[in-house]
């Protein structure tokens, strides 16, 4: 897997912490933070959390990290091109991007 850039968090108690900090020094993590205040900074992932632990996780178990790796890959897969968004017109996110990019050009 590819490393870990970029550490988003709610500016919430539970990420203001020693351990967090020196963890995310030593593997040379950038922390970003939502917006003071700002409720919709989180909204997107919010909704993708909530996605993942309905469809993904729930009654889920995982031999290791390995196999965790494998199937949130095939899950993410089939997210993005074989499940259809409402959101979107009934269509992949895949499509829909492709859709959108033919408009553009």
């Amino acid at each position: 897997m590819d490393e870990i850039e970029i550490f988003h968090t709610d500016r919430g108690n539970k990420f203001k912490n020693q351990f967090i900090d020196e963890t995310l020094e030593i593997f040379k993590i950038q922390r970003s933070l939502s917006h003071k205040g700002c409720s919709y900074d989180n909204a997107v992932a919010e909704a993708t959390f909530k996605i993942i632990k309905t469809e993904f996780v729930k009654n889920q178990t995982f031999d290791g990290l390995y196999h965790l790796q494998l199937e949130l890959a095939d899950y993410v897969n089939w997210f993005n091109n074989h499940r259809i968004h409402s959101s979107l017109g009934y269509l992949t996110p895949a499509e829909f991007r492709r859709n959108t990019l033919k408009n553009i050009v």
